[in-house]
């Protein structure tokens, strides 16, 4: 019997253990100095070996990435917010670089439009610690963007939702 007992999309065929690293690490990586080389040690290989597995998983599409996700409540930022912004689509990509690089934004993408009721392409997550810090965030987004800013909006969280990454079935 082959090694590998699946194919994805991108015709990339993950091995078993391939499949027993992805299990390993559904529930995140360990929390411990060296992570890969604990992985390592449990699969019997080397650190070198876990990420040129990851990586390869990575540049063939079934995983995505790799990635710390903070439980950001738990940090002590008590008001979260994803901002949403309408700015002309030539220059959503040079604003989303930006707004991704300031440092109370976890993440900005771009997003199509729904018009006629949602006529906005870019998204940027907010964290501070008072609803208030989070607004004086935004008026700094909005200052970045200048006259490029058709609108937005703040959609408050108000819970946490359970985020997970890939999970396998047996």
């Amino acid at each position: 019997m082959s090694d590998y007992v699946s194919r994805s999309e991108t015709g990339y065929q993950l091995c078993s253990l391939d499949r027993e690293l992805i299990k390993l690490t559904q529930s995140g990586l360990p929390l411990v100095s060296r992570p890969y080389h604990a992985l390592a040690e449990q699969l019997g290989v080397s650190a070198d070996e876990v990420k040129t597995r990851f990586q390869r998983m990575l540049d063939h599409g079934v995983i995505r990435r790799i990635a710390a996700v903070p439980n950001h409540y738990r940090l002590g930022y008590g008001a979260n917010g994803m901002t949403v912004w309408n700015v002309p689509d030539e220059s959503v990509s040079e604003l989303g670089r930006r707004i991704g690089d300031l440092d109370f934004v976890s993440h900005c993408y771009h997003r199509p439009r729904h018009l006629p009721d949602w006529p906005y392409n870019l998204f940027a997550m907010v964290h501070g610690h008072t609803q208030e810090s989070v607004q004086d965030h935004i008026q700094a987004i909005a200052q970045l963007i200048g006259p490029a800013n058709l609108g937005s909006d703040v959609l408050y969280s108000t819970r946490i939702l359970k985020k997970t990454g890939l999970r396998l079935v047996n």
